[in-house]
């Protein structure tokens, strides 16, 4: 018998977006890096949110970080966890929480990128790291 999953609805990319959403389907996790300013930032956008420039750079992110907040959805039909990440790069990042034992995620836990693949694309998500 398998796990039951939960029905992930497919992101629209937009301009600003669609290389993120490409690099995600190449199994990538893209941050913006502003060449004004020097600092990363996510989630994707045409402007630096720090200085407002548009000397925005795609960027692979190292693809590990900790958990800065943390929601565990129990009354979901299969329930899940969502999470704030700070990523290695700086910024902060919503993503789904994975493979995981949900009563043990904890804030400040180190997690590693991972992604979840579905019918329509992939999303990337995070996993404990240890």
């Amino acid at each position: 018998m398998t796990a039951p999953t939960r029905e992930i609805m497919a992101p629209v990319p937009s301009p600003e977006t669609e290389k993120f959403w490409a690099a995600a389907r190449d199994r990538r996790l893209l941050v913006g890096m502003c060449h004004t300013c020097e600092k990363h930032h996510f989630y994707p956008r045409s402007h630096c949110p720090h200085c407002l420039s548009e000397e925005i750079e795609w960027r692979d992110a190292a693809g590990t970080g900790t958990i800065y907040s943390v929601s565990v959805m129990r009354r979901a039909s299969v329930p899940y966890a969502m999470a704030y990440v700070e990523l290695a790069e700086g910024p902060k990042m919503l993503a789904n929480v994975v493979n995981c034992d949900l009563d043990r995620l904890a804030i400040g836990q180190r997690v590693r990128l991972t992604f979840v693949d579905f019918d329509q694309g992939t999303l990337p998500a995070f996993e404990p790291a240890d």
